[in-house]
Order: structure tokens, then sequence, then C-alpha cells
């Protein structure tokens, strides 16, 4: 359109970001109302809902102003520790974990708020080290002193899947900082080293077992290893198109758990077929795409570190709900983005998008170009 057609406060939209998921977040609704066999019920219609609320709730977050984010950094972290504190001692426990507060009106899960604001706390920390510090143990011990309370605490409720995305978040940002690399590599051969230790001491049976499935999914086809064996058969069957729209029988006739939730994609994939995967995948990385270049562009060292770690905590979930249906990571319940059924998922994913829009709105307010 001409310019001057379209209202400037439609124009400055990041339309950019906006379309992508709507088309994402629509053709989810499609899934789960094929996953409930042609109902817009129960699932569909509250995914639609919830995406439109979380929508607005992201965008009033991009039109915060970059002090008020530095400044809600620290408090809003040790509030959160706290309520996982709360959790341990008092929380709700569903499907055998005890991860949720009920405040009446409806069920807090304080670990998934933790992933945006681990990430917004490290930045603020390493946006106030000066750069020179990041190769001294100053930038270090602190950092991995505010992960550790967080990390620990979701990991005793037990929750291995959000308390790596936690993990995943804090040390991506720690990567981005410049802190030297042969610490990481340090790190990871630390990891393997303990690897074996952790696994029989640490973890509980089941997720013993689901890394044992991981690693032999044929060994217990229809014990531990039936959500991966099915979720690979659904997928495969689905070949270059599909089965169709609503033909799916893997989730119809409930054979592929969860299929409105974890192994969604699994539902799409058999009956939209790899024309339908490729098609996620593109949405997925026009997603992504998108907040790295806003984190290329932010206009200082906070608010770079903030929408790249914000796009890498995106990022792990996309990919570890991808790996887990196709085998290639165990299942640790991490719902597919803007797909899969869940408010707590979707609204931790959409203040990551709100807040990459924030910045992506200072970087246009300092070109003259925001409103």
């Amino acid at each position: 359109m001409r310019a001057g057609v379209i209202p400037a406060a439609i124009a400055r939209q990041p339309w950019g970001i906006i379309l992508p998921l709507c088309v994402l977040n629509g053709f989810g609704a499609l899934v789960l109302y094929s996953a409930a066999s042609g109902s817009w019920t129960p699932w569909a219609v509250q995914h639609l809902i919830r995406f439109s609320v979380f929508l607005v709730m992201a965008m009033v977050i991009a039109r915060l102003p970059r002090e008020l984010f530095k400044l809600a950094a620290y408090p809003g972290y040790v509030g959160l520790v706290f309520l996982l504190m709360l959790v341990d001692l008092i929380g709700a426990v569903g499907g055998g974990s005890q991860r949720w507060l009920n405040l009446g009106f409806m069920q807090l899960q304080p670990s998934e708020l933790m992933k945006p604001a681990i990430v917004l706390a490290f930045a603020r920390f390493y946006d106030a080290l000066p750069p020179a510090m990041t190769q001294s143990w100053r930038s270090l011990m602190p950092a991995a002193g505010l992960l550790a309370v967080p990390a620990g605490l979701v990991m005793l409720q037990p929750d291995l899947g959000t308390g790596l995305a936690i993990t995943f978040g804090a040390v991506s940002v720690m990567f981005l900082a410049g802190l030297p690399l042969r610490w990481f590599i340090g790190a990871g051969a630390a990891a393997a080293a303990i690897a074996p230790v952790a696994f029989f001491t640490l973890l509980h049976d089941y997720q013993r077992n689901r890394v044992l499935t991981f690693l032999d999914p044929e060994s217990d086809p229809l014990g531990t290893g039936y959500h991966i064996s099915q979720s690979k058969i659904a997928i495969g069957s689905g070949g270059l198109f599909g089965k169709g729209f609503g033909q799916g029988s893997q989730s119809h006739l409930e054979y592929l758990p969860e299929a409105h939730t974890d192994f969604v994609f699994a539902t799409m994939a058999e009956e939209w077929g790899l024309v339908g995967m490729l098609a996620v995948l593109f949405v997925f990385m026009l997603i992504l795409r998108w907040g790295w270049r806003v984190a290329q562009n932010a206009p200082d060292r906070f608010s770079r570190l903030l929408a790249a770690g914000m796009t890498c905590t995106v990022f792990f979930y996309v990919a570890i709900n991808l790996l887990m249906v196709v085998g290639l990571a165990p299942v640790v319940g991490i719902p597919l983005p803007f797909m899969s059924h869940g408010g707590s998922s979707m609204m931790t994913n959409m203040i990551c998008l709100g807040t990459i829009m924030a910045v992506d709105r200072w970087s246009r307010r300092g070109t003259g170009l925001a409103g």
C-alpha cells in the first residue's frame, strides 16, 4: 500500500514476527482440531484464545522501556526463587512432580517464568561487568551461583526438561558475553565425566528409564519405549504429502500418547507429511532469524544479550521437542512452541518474543523509526 494509507500505529508493529506467529498458531489450532477427532474443543479453541491473550501481553511488554527491564532483573529473579522454594514446600503435585502453586484462580508454574527471568538477570549482570573482566573468574563464579539456585530447585521438583532449559538460557548469555571458550569446553568435559555417576545417583527412576529408552527404544516397545516408537510410526507413515487432514490413525485411534502436547509434531507429520514438516520448520526459521537479527542490531550490550538469550530460549524449546519426537533426544516433556496445547509454554515463549519486540523497538527508536 501507499505510504499514509496504513495508520502509523498499525504500520509500526513488528509484522515480520506477528504474521509468522499467527500462521504457526493457526496451523497448530488445525492440528489440535484434528487431534480431537474434528472438534474445536477442548484444545483448539483454548489454543487460539491463549495465543490472542498472550500476543496482547507480548505487545504490551514490547512497549516497556529498557530502564524498567534493568530495574526488574534482580528483584524478578529473587521473587521467582522465593516462589520456587514455596513450590518445594507447599506446591501442588501433578503427574508425579511438584511444580505448581495453587493461587485459587489459576495454577502458577514459577519454573516456566524463570526461563526468561534467568536470561534477563544474566544480561543485567554481564552488562554491568566491564568487558575486560569477562576473562577472569569474577565473571563466572557469581553467575554460576545465580544459575545453581533456581536450576537446583527445579531439579528437585523433579523437572529435568525445565532445569535444562533454564541452564541453556543462562549458559547462552554467558557464551555470548564473551567468557573464554576453554571454560565451556572444560565444563562439557566435566559434565561428561560425572554423567555416569549422576545417572545412577541423581536421576529418578523414570528419568533413568527415559535415557535408557532413548539409547534403545526398541528394548521395550510396549513400555518405556512406546512414546518414541509410536511417534516414529506416525511421522514415517505420513510420507511426502501425509494421509490427509483429519486422517491420522495414530492420533485418532490413540496409539500416539500426548498427541496434542509433547508429540503434536508427530500428529501433524502424519497428516501433512514431509511438506507440512518443512513448512513448520520454515516458519520457525523465520521467527528465530528475526530474533537473531534483532539481537545483532540492538543498540547496546544489555539489549544484545537480552534479545539473543531470549532467542536461544525459544530455540531450545523447538530443537529439543523436534529431536525428542524423532528419537534423537530423551523424552523430557518439552512442548513445541505455538503448536502444542498448554498455557505455561505459550506464556513463556510469548514473554521471550515480547522482550525481543521491546529490543527491536529500542533499536528503531534510536534510528527514529519507532513510535
